[in-house]
């Protein structure tokens, strides 16, 4: 059996969608819900958890078809909308708080070794505390700034840098201790 693709463009299915064609609505669930949920996974510790707020997150997708202008990736838009309802959830049910601390310092950190896998990083990612884990994830995964981070979570861009930069301090020490732990030196 041969499946046809029955919506050739991206436009067209975000057109079709955006008029609440459930069958175009699927399609952009299905071809982006696996990265999303590990988008929303580096922030939420819970799979479920990050499911619900992934699924919360399409919603809003949904509902907002028709403000996306098609400038730029369509997936970097839901991308965004993901993020921010991860921060909203942890902001909300959290309540994290972050330190204001101005005198941050900057190291540089060797990449992490590719010794390590997937599961062995993200739990080293989950075990920062959520403040650390937040902007950690918004600068070195998402790629945003410090001034848009400080934007977007009401935060000082020194808090941001702080943030990080201890956030790259405990991932390193923790590293550490995994090589040394390997190699049977703990």
């Amino acid at each position: 059996m041969k499946v046809i693709n029955l919506y050739q463009e991206e436009h067209e299915l975000i057109q079709l969608a955006a008029e609440n064609n459930r069958h175009a609505q699927h399609q952009i669930y299905s071809k982006f819900s696996s990265k999303m949920l590990s988008v929303c996974r580096q922030y939420i510790k819970d799979v479920h958890q990050a499911e619900d707020i992934m699924i919360t997150a399409f919603m809003k997708v949904f509902a907002n078809l028709k403000n996306f202008e098609h400038k730029g990736s369509f997936e970097g838009w839901i991308r965004r909308i993901m993020v921010n309802e991860c921060i909203s959830f942890i902001r909300v049910d959290k309540k994290v708080k972050f330190i204001e601390d101005e005198n941050y310092f900057e190291e540089r950190y060797n990449n992490i070794e590719s010794q390590f896998s997937v599961e062995d990083i993200q739990f080293l990612i989950d075990s920062l505390p959520e403040g650390y884990k937040m902007i950690f994830n918004l600068y070195a995964i998402e790629g945003f700034k410090h001034q848009e981070i400080a934007a977007m979570l009401n935060i000082s861009e020194g808090t941001s840098k702080s943030q990080l930069s201890h956030a790259r301090k405990m991932l390193q020490d923790q590293i550490t201790k995994l090589k040394n732990y390997d190699n049977g030196t703990e």
